[in-house]
């Protein structure tokens, strides 16, 4: 029941990115919260994580999915694991796809809801030589 609580949560965080609702997608996430994006600084707090997801699509993601591989819970903290296909396409080029990982930690809430409490990723792509 709580697995596919989590995973409809997914589901919706990328709806709200996909419409480009940076707000909703900054809702997803603890007031402490951080992500861990590659190659950049760790990104801290709900305000500034709305900044990262505001300036990702300014730089022409337009599109991600996610799938959920896999999910852990204990308590009030739950982890999931899955994969991403980003299309980005800054303005005048080319789309392009990649994929990469993730996994995110989320707590319960005094509410019950969950929310994204630390969030990271990488690429599938090699580093450039």
């Amino acid at each position: 029941m709580v697995e596919q609580e989590l995973k409809d949560g997914t589901k919706r965080w990328v709806e709200a990115f996909n419409r480009g609702d940076t707000a909703a997608v900054a809702n997803f996430y603890t007031e402490d919260a951080k992500i861990l994006p590659p190659n950049m600084e760790m990104v801290n707090g709900k305000q500034a994580i709305k900044a990262f997801w505001e300036g990702a699509r300014a730089m022409g993601i337009r599109s991600m999915s996610l799938e959920t591989l896999e999910v852990g819970i204990d308590g009030d903290l739950a982890y999931e694991r899955g994969v991403s296909s980003v299309t980005i396409q800054p303005e005048g080029a080319q789309a392009s796809t990649r994929r990469s990982k993730y996994i995110v930690i989320l707590k319960r809430q005094t509410d019950g809801s969950w929310k994204l409490a630390l969030d990271i990723w990488n690429s599938d792509l090699p580093q450039p030589a």
